[in-house]
């Protein structure tokens, strides 16, 4: 068997793995999940006509805020479920199964890899959730065409690429689960000083700019855009650049961080 069949093989099985652990304990991801749900139900039912009416002139359209909050609280779910991918990193290292994979027989990027495609699978599936929540409160996407939804689609599924990258990388420089879980925090916190619930312009000069220049805002900007057909700008090659920088950042350090030698 060649090399890349027995890489493959391995980390099918790795994969396979950590499925079973989340579906084994899905509460940490449940936990995460209920984030972006409930925010998605107190913005739309307890401030929806307040916030619509600061961002419509002072008319007020819950429907229309809605459709605004939507792509931010999609690419919020991702940041709060690829969480779990850091702290379930971390038990592997930290509990000495690591130490027995790496004296056995397999490929060694399996164990990264099974993690991470897992992760990604964990994370659609929660955005596809999320997704129905928000057309059971009244989402609608009706001007958007089957090409600009896989673009969609597409920049979902490259956005949680990028963040699961960080967030094993994370997960593996974590003494336990517990840190592992406080750093990957900034992947909650940053869609909040994004333009996810208010416009970036409608916040304070001096906060304008880190609101801008992150990488939620760019994807929410562009996802917004291919959903609701508002201008994206250049907000649509920023977002694949910013993933495809987090990716590559993401992989090196983990790679690295993984590689070295166990004191």
């Amino acid at each position: 068997m060649s090399s890349l069949s027995l890489a493959v093989r391995d980390s099918a099985t790795m994969l396979r793995r950590s499925l079973l652990h989340a579906r084994r304990y899905p509460s940490l991801t449940l936990n995460l999940l209920l984030t972006p749900i409930m925010l998605l139900l107190l913005f739309v039912y307890v401030f929806g006509d307040t916030m619509s009416a600061g961002i419509g002139g002072g008319t007020a359209d819950r429907s229309a805020y809605l459709a605004y909050l939507v792509p931010g609280l999609l690419l919020m779910t991702i940041g709060s479920t690829v969480v779990g991918t850091a702290v379930s990193m971390a038990n592997d290292m930290n509990e000495g199964i690591v130490a027995r994979f790496r004296t056995m027989a397999i490929h060694r990027g399996s164990i990264l890899v099974g993690h991470v495609v897992g992760s990604v699978l964990r994370s659609i599936a929660s955005v596809v959730l999320v997704g129905a929540v928000a057309v059971a409160v009244g989402f609608r996407s009706t001007d958007a065409t089957a090409a600009e939804w896989l673009a969609a689609f597409g920049l979902l599924v490259l956005f949680t690429l990028a963040l699961t990258w960080i967030a094993v990388g994370m997960g593996l420089i974590s003494p336990n689960a517990e840190a592992a879980g406080n750093n990957a925090t900034p992947l909650i916190l940053l869609p909040l000083l994004s333009s996810a619930f208010v416009p970036v312009d409608a916040m304070p000069g001096w906060f304008q700019p880190i609101a801008e220049y992150q990488p939620f805002t760019p994807a929410i900007e562009t996802l917004r855009g291919l959903l609701l057909g508002t201008g994206i700008g250049h907000d649509g090659w920023l977002a694949p650049a910013w993933c495809l920088a987090l990716t590559a950042l993401g992989y090196l350090w983990s790679a690295s961080t993984f590689n070295r030698d166990p004191e």
